[in-house]
């Protein structure tokens, strides 16, 4: 009995320090992969179109905060245009017309956005599947139809000329690289609540949540609260990525909240790697930078998309950060 014990002590060990050794390694891969993307994103400017690269940065945000829904939680939304384009004109009415500092008119983007995402998220989250993405895409057109016909919004025409003004009294943000700048440090800090969230208790809870729901209210968890509550971020995260849009671009108009705009996240996403950090990131970036090299060229941009779109679903099932992720060889293994 004793020599059977004695067999198994170094066994159980030897599983301890693979796990803690694959840990490690996945946290020491994960801080190469954005010490590498923070030297390129800083050096970006420099070599590319800054206006560019600020427009590739607000739609990784925006496709992060979405997949934090579909790849964490499970929960497929096609309404996330709601929050991105309702936060742009919050954005930029305030900035024009009541004067607001950019950082303020920011900031009231995103509670408003937190706020639609509470209101969604309680008439929407006691459903799955089919039914409760076609509840947010409806609630997201009613949004869409108030864009339309709420005088400040300005109609078809949009809120335009909005100004980008000084942020915090310091900063004038007219200046391109001040700007390239102010918009990476917002999605640095919106991808590190992401990475927080994933890899808190409660991320694991929404894994949990994900991978078996009836199982996770057996152990005693009340879902429904976790899904709400991965709504109302992923909608605040969304908010904050379409009011830097305005302020980038100095425009909110009805393409902003158009349900294509919702489709085209969920194209973002699913081409990276749904339930990867950096797979929204290299989606957002595929698209963004398709969508400006075909603009200037006859061919129909979403036909070709679309064709990229089927490509990459038939060779890349996982996306392309989630197929690199799955062939690299296991640590610790």
């Amino acid at each position: 009995m004793t020599a059977h014990t004695s067999a198994k002590t170094p066994a159980g060990g030897s599983g301890r320090s693979s796990a803690a050794l694959t840990v490690r390694g996945s946290a020491t891969g994960t801080a190469l992969a954005a010490a590498g993307f923070l030297l390129v994103a800083g050096l970006a400017p420099y070599v590319l179109y800054p206006v560019f690269l600020m427009k590739v940065l607000c739609f990784a945000l925006f496709a992060c905060a979405f997949n934090l829904l579909i790849g964490y939680a499970g929960l497929l939304s096609f309404g996330h245009a709601a929050f991105f384009g309702g936060a742009a004109y919050i954005a930029a009415h305030t900035v024009k017309e009541w004067g607001w500092s950019p950082e303020l008119g920011l900031l009231a983007a995103t509670v408003v956005a937190a706020g639609l995402g509470l209101v969604f998220g309680l008439l929407a989250i006691r459903r799955q599947g089919i039914y409760f993405a076609m509840i947010t895409l409806a609630l997201s057109q009613m949004v869409f139809f108030l864009a339309l016909q709420l005088p400040f919004t300005h109609g078809e025409d949009g809120i335009q000329a909005v100004p980008r003004g000084l942020l915090f009294g310091l900063f004038d943000l007219s200046q391109p690289l001040t700007m390239y700048y102010t918009v990476l440090a917002i999605f640095v800090g919106g991808f590190a609540i992401i990475w927080r969230t994933v890899h808190s208790p409660f991320g694991q809870v929404l894994k949990a949540i994900r991978e078996n729901e009836p199982r996770a209210v057996s152990l005693g968890y009340r879902t429904e609260r976790y899904k709400l509550l991965a709504f109302v971020l992923s909608a605040s995260l969304a908010g904050l990525a379409g009011g830097t849009k305005a302020i980038v671009f100095q425009l909110a108009s009805l393409t902003d909240v158009t349900w294509q705009m919702s489709g085209e996240v969920v194209l973002m996403t699913l081409l990276g790697g749904m339930g990867t950090l950096f797979g929204p990131v290299v989606g957002a970036a595929l698209v963004v930078t398709l969508e400006s090299y075909l603009a200037a060229t006859s061919l129909p941009v979403p036909v070709v998309i679309g064709c990229i779109f089927v490509v990459c679903v038939l060779l890349f099932r996982r996306g392309i950060i989630g197929e690199l992720l799955a062939r690299m060889p296991k640590r610790g293994g």
